[in-house]
């Protein structure tokens, strides 16, 4: 009877984990372009289009990417850039695009996608509330969706086992296909430049790139470089010291799952020199940590502890930059490679905080937010609508890459990162980012 039973066990194992595995194919599969009214409206569709006319108004589309990194259909992005071009050759656009993460998908009920499609309707709305206080057309809002397998089993609690799993395959579609989808949607915003060359100045499309999770290991290895040599700019014919660039307008990384020691040459490059910034200095890239995170502030370090504890780590002689010029600190590379960006407390350049005073108006004036961004002063408090960002004074104040540990209050847990006074607080970020000063 035992002999019976044993293999009975087995293949029922076997059948439940198949049962549980999560599917792998194309969610967003029909082409044409759809017009979204309600939740449930276009289940499958890539492109699609939110309340014509409205303040609300936006565009969406989904690309999707396998365990590999490769587009699972390359006439889906195809499809997509073809819609967006012809808008942005003849309006300014906003083009947002979002890298989902751990146990997320492009799914029609996926709760990533209904967040997204918020904070692009709230961004409309700021385009139309800016257009009518400083009498010109607002910007049309584009975004994308990037899915990927956020798991590989959707059983519960089961599924937690595929932390390290996944994190190997957001590198893998990091390093593969997505640089090439950022670099198209980079042409995207240009093209109305290009084709107007004259009157580049008076053009003001921009783009954002947002990853959540290992959505945000995802975005960080696609761009990594790229940032490098953006900031550094070392371009034939450039005899000058400017803005420092990053990659688009704006990177935006929440609770993001990858190691402190991989940003180390871009904190170092920021802070080299202890160069003052430019008042017209805008933010490129803004971290988001919440100090409540406990996938990334002790899962991920309790398995980086035993996938390098047979590397060498050195500690490391290096600088920071307050209001007194430079300081010195010192590197501890095992730690970096342990701990998650955000937890690292070296890295630090600012706290969010509840707001102290009274909520800002609802209706600012999102260019005069731009100009406050530029008189910041070293530990200093900038009051956004429901928060304050605090200045460590461990960087000059402009320095336009920021790393920011969030109060649980804001942000309670790994996932909970579409409460109002964050999504707040990035379309504010995203504004003072994108608005020509």
């Amino acid at each position: 009877m035992q002999k019976k039973i044993i293999p009975m066990i087995v293949v029922f194992a076997v059948i439940s984990m198949i049962s549980g595995c999560a599917s792998n194919f194309n969610y967003r599969s029909e082409l044409s372009a759809c017009n979204y009214v309600k939740a449930g409206d276009c289940a499958q569709a890539a492109i699609q289009h939110y309340r014509k006319g409205a303040d609300e108004e936006y565009y969406l589309g989904f690309v999707e990417f396998d365990d590999q990194g490769q587009l699972r259909k390359r006439a889906q992005l195809n499809k997509v850039l073809d819609y967006f071009y012809p808008i942005a050759g003849t309006e300014d656009v906003l083009l947002v695009t979002f890298v989902h993460g751990w146990h997320h998908n492009a799914s029609p009920g996926d709760s990533n996608v209904m967040e997204f499609r918020n904070l692009l309707s709230r961004l409309a709305k700021a385009e139309a509330i800016n257009s009518r206080q400083h009498g010109h057309s607002p910007r049309k809002v584009l975004g994308m969706y990037i899915g990927w397998r956020g798991d590989s089993i959707t059983i519960p609690w089961v599924n937690g086992v595929t932390f390290w799993e996944r994190k190997n395959t957001a590198q893998n579609v990091g390093s593969q296909g997505v640089a090439e989808v950022f670099l198209k949607l980079e042409e995207i915003v240009n093209v109305k430049t290009g084709m107007n060359s004259e009157s580049r100045d008076q053009h003001n499309s921009r783009l954002v790139i947002m990853g959540h999770s290992f959505g945000g290991a995802v975005v960080f290895t696609a761009l990594q470089q790229i940032l490098t040599d953006r900031f550094i700019d070392s371009r034939v014919g450039k005899t000058y010291q400017g803005n420092a660039n990053g990659f688009g307008d704006l990177v935006v990384l929440l609770n993001p799952a990858f190691e402190a020691m991989r940003f180390a040459p871009l904190y170092d490059i920021s802070q080299q020199g202890c160069r003052r910034y430019f008042s017209s200095q805008l933010p490129k890239l803004a971290i988001l940590t919440s100090e409540a995170d406990w996938a990334t502030a002790y899962a991920f370090p309790l398995g980086r502890f035993f996938s390098t504890m047979f590397e060498t780590h050195d500690t490391l002689e290096r600088h920071y930059c307050n209001g007194e010029g430079r300081q010195a600190m010192w590197l501890d590379e095992g730690e970096a490679d342990r701990k998650t960006v955000g937890h690292f407390e070296t890295f630090r350049t600012h706290r969010l905080l509840p707001a102290s005073t009274a909520a800002r108006s609802t209706d600012v004036d999102f260019q005069s937010l731009q100009q406050n961004w530029a008189k910041q002063k070293p530990g200093a408090n900038l009051l956004f609508e429901a928060v304050e960002l605090q200045h460590l004074n461990r960087t000059r104040p402009l320095n336009p890459y920021l790393n920011i540990y969030v109060d649980e209050s804001l942000i309670g847990d790994h996932n909970d990162i579409w409460g109002d006074e964050v999504v707040s607080f990035i379309r504010d970020l995203i504004m003072i980012s994108t608005l020509r000063p």
